[in-house]
């Protein structure tokens, strides 16, 4: 339409994307918005609404450009579970790696925000967790290992996950990272070689299954 600045509206949302990454909710301004975007003000909100809508549109985006690689890593090896493990790792350490990217992640760092907004928003983080949560206890699925063991690996798996990237953006350094994952790792391959009736009774041994 003649008169009205055209733009990508996906280009424009991972440019908003960047600033939640890089910043945070709480300090992504709308003005820093407005300047990674190009977007005025009454731009942003015809395009997108409110700053807690957008938000929540670049939490999705974030999710289903790094998702769909967490996805295809851990469906990559059926059969083995240790090894689609360890190649959802490579994945995230590829990531954090990635000098084009910001440090971290925008779902850890949404995660830790998480008092500090919006109960929408917050939802829609939890719900993040929740399906990488989901797929990496898929990827479990083909061992032997009884239902509550692979919760508790799946539980584990995304814990170490997110304690990556919050350690990234502390100045971690990348082998330091990747030993963290190797251990990570090491811990699955060891709880799935176990006999259920090992994890069972480790899991009565301790003071929760009292």
């Amino acid at each position: 339409m003649a008169g009205r600045k055209q733009f990508d509206t996906d280009t424009a949302l991972d440019q908003a994307m960047r600033v939640f990454w890089q910043r945070g909710y709480a300090d992504a301004s709308l003005d820093a918005l407005g300047s990674a975007t190009g977007l005025g003000r009454g731009s942003l909100y015809g395009a997108f609404g409110n700053k807690d809508a957008l938000f929540r549109q670049c939490l999705d985006r974030y999710a289903s450009l790094y998702g769909a690689r967490y996805e295809q890593a851990l469906a990559a090896h059926p059969d083995d579970p240790v090894r689609a493990i360890e190649d959802f790792f490579e994945v995230v350490l590829d990531r954090i790696a990635d000098p084009s990217v910001p440090t971290g992640c925008l779902i850890a760092q949404s995660a830790a925000q998480a008092l500090t907004l919006k109960e929408e928003n917050s939802a829609r983080v939890r719900a993040l967790l929740d399906a990488q949560h989901q797929r990496v206890r898929a990827a479990l699925a083909g061992s032997s290992a009884d239902a509550r063991t692979l919760d508790e690996l799946a539980s584990f798996v995304v814990a170490v996950n997110q304690s990556l990237a919050v350690l990234s953006r502390a100045g971690t350094p990348d082998a330091e990272l990747r030993s963290i994952a190797r251990i990570a790792c090491a811990k699955v391959a060891d709880t799935l070689d176990r006999p259920a009736s090992e994890n069972t009774g480790r899991r009565r041994s301790t003071p929760e299954a009292d």
